[in-house]
Formats: structure tokens, C-alpha cells, sequence
């Protein structure tokens, strides 16, 4: 493995630290983590742009699935909690353990993605159905 020095500003430090401790992982495993993350989401070329904090992960069922990125809370769960369960934006983040940006951030994706997640949330369903 190669070494690179890396100068971060305090406060990214700081919060990437706060991250990784959160994960229960070093700071230098966090950072080898979100380096992979973002070049593997790059190399995919299937993030949309337009929301910077939204990544798709690759579930049990090998499909692409948009998350939260650095925090595996995928999309879908955020619009059944507000659909679905008539959650607010602050009740879906304190149960998350996201922040209200976030939140919205996910929302806004899921509005433009709306037949995507649809579809994906119908499947899920479908398939709880029959093995319910």
C-alpha cells in the first residue's frame, strides 16, 4: 500500500474523525473507505449530479440502489417514512440519525427519479407479500 501525505482543513478533520468514530473504524480506514466509494461511484458514472450526496450501492440483489452517501440509508426508506408512515423531515432525520438537508436532499432525488423508486419500492413490497 502506498503512503500519501494528506492535508485536510481542521474542521473536515474533525468531522471525518467524528465519522470514523461513529463507524468504529481508524480515521485512516474512513478515508481509504469514502476514497473508494467515490472512485467506485465515479467508475459507475450512474450518480446524478445534481445530488452530490446521493450514491447508489449494490444490494443483496446486485441492482444499484440510491443511498445517503457515507451512511447506507437508502432513499427509499426515507420516502416510505415520509409517504407512508407521514413522518416529518425532523422525525425521519432523528430516526436516520440524519440531518434535515439530507433528508430533503433525498426527497428532491426521489422527485426526480420518482418511476425509479416507485418501481423499487413496489418490487420490495411485492416480494415481502409472498414471503409473508
Amino acid at each position: 500500500m502506498s503512503r500519501y501525505p494528506l492535508g485536510l482543513p481542521v474542521q473536515l478533520k474533525q468531522e471525518a474523525e467524528a465519522w470514523a468514530e461513529c463507524q468504529g473504524i481508524s480515521l485512516n480506514q474512513f478515508i481509504l473507505w469514502a476514497v473508494a466509494e467515490k472512485v467506485g461511484s465515479l467508475r459507475q458514472g450512474i450518480d446524478d449530479p445534481a445530488f452530490p450526496h446521493i450514491t447508489y450501492k449494490r444490494g443483496k440483489s446486485s441492482q444499484p440502489t440510491p443511498v445517503l452517501r457515507g451512511t447506507g440509508v437508502r432513499v427509499e426508506m426515507v420516502v416510505i417514512a415520509s409517504q407512508t408512515w407521514q413522518m416529518t423531515l425532523g422525525e425521519i432525520a432523528e430516526q436516520y440519525d440524519l440531518n434535515e438537508p439530507q433528508v430533503k436532499e433525498a426527497l428532491a432525488f426521489y422527485n426526480a427519479h420518482r418511476a425509479e423508486i416507485d418501481t423499487s419500492i413496489a418490487l420490495e413490497s411485492a416480494q415481502e407479500a409472498r414471503l409473508g
